[in-house]
């Protein structure tokens, strides 16, 4: 008896080490709550694809952010990444009429080079992510504002879809998928249609297919990988991965690469999906991204979280985001909600985590 109580008490204290218990805890009573406060129209599908997106584009900066952080690093840069990248891409196509594709790459190739220069300056500087990204932010955001003003003489560029037509690459950031399955759901009388017989969805947008591919890749790089166990290693102990021989600094910049590249997709994904850009996007997304880590299990200290626990902190950050629509409760508490359930995730983790080393 005694033998089986030890068993079931290591089994329960292994979900418990999991970074992953406290977002998916958090995501249950999200559930739960908003079962209860939210009209019946957010658990349709149209009402779940909508807060699925949203927690998709939060999603997709997370995923990276994780990694960062769990090698220690941050970039506060990616909110003004965003920004910048979208109107790039938008200026390109309707001041200079590239094609979209061209567009596309080159936006693609300037985020690499500002990602590989942010992580070269924290790696070569020793100067804290946080004071080089800060920098950048600021660089980012006021190019973009500038950038917008001198070739268009205004900060919001539309028409963008006009020229993107038969663009098969821009349709893979800003289409949409399973537009037959919904077709046929729809004949079929499963899924809401409109008096013409059209589908009220009418499939799920591409942004929602790169978080689930970026999440996948995560989890495999860090769980499959060498390089996830560098990642750890480093978060835990730089010096000690350097003895062991990890090429620290090229990890690093290859984060940092990685989270300029999630921002590009980002902003890819919103401008072929809104048909514009505008110079102010982005804003205060780098500490929503952060967040959505943090509320996942991650620690700021880096060494510990897992990409499955960003992902549903970013979940968790859609369905709250959408959701007080649904209460009838006032948007402008949603930063409210969010503040609370930041410190609420820190809190609940911390005392968890406390209660297992105590074990």
């Amino acid at each position: 008896m005694a033998d089986e109580r030890l068993k079931e008490e290591s089994v329960f204290l292994k979900v418990l080490k999991r970074p992953e218990f406290p977002p998916v805890l958090g995501v249950v009573l999200i559930f739960v709550i908003f079962s209860f406060l939210a009209s019946g129209d957010m658990f349709s599908l149209e009402g779940v694809l909508s807060w699925t997106e949203q927690a998709a584009l939060i999603g997709i900066l997370a995923v990276s952010v994780c990694l960062l952080m769990i090698a220690g690093e941050f970039d506060l840069s990616v909110g003004s990444m965003i920004g910048f990248a979208g109107m790039m891409i938008a200026i390109f196509v309707v001041e200079f009429k590239i094609n979209p594709a061209v567009a596309i790459v080159l936006t693609f190739i300037f985020s690499i080079f500002i990602g590989f220069l942010n992580g070269y300056l924290v790696v070569k500087t020793r100067l804290p992510s946080f004071i080089v990204t800060l920098g950048t932010l600021f660089i980012l955001r006021g190019l973009t504002v500038a950038l917008s003003r001198l070739f268009t003489n205004q900060t919001l560029v539309s028409g963008v879809n006009q020229y993107t037509a038969d663009s098969i690459l821009a349709a893979f950031f800003g289409g949409e998928t399973f537009t037959s399955l919904f077709t046929f759901l729809a004949q079929s009388g499963i899924i809401a249609t409109y008096d013409d017989g059209t589908p009220v969805v009418t499939g799920i947008k591409m942004v929602v297919i790169w978080w689930i591919g970026l999440t996948i890749f995560g989890v495999i790089l860090l769980r499959l990988t060498k390089y996830g166990n560098w990642i750890y290693a480093i978060g835990g102990d730089e010096q000690a991965s350097k003895n062991m021989g990890v090429s620290t600094d090229k990890v690093k910049i290859c984060l940092f690469i990685f989270t300029a590249v999630s921002a590009t997709i980002f902003a890819t994904c919103q401008v072929f999906d809104y048909g514009s850009a505008d110079a102010q996007r982005g804003i205060l997304k780098e500490f929503e991204a952060i967040i959505a880590v943090v509320m996942g299990g991650a620690l700021l200290t880096g060494g510990y979280g897992t990409v499955i626990g960003a992902s549903l902190g970013a979940l968790i950050f859609g369905i709250v985001n959408i959701g007080i629509s649904y209460t009838g409760i006032d948007n402008d508490y949603f930063r409210v909600f969010l503040g609370c359930m930041l410190l609420v995730a820190v809190i609940f983790s911390n005392s968890v985590r406390k209660k297992v080393m105590r074990q």
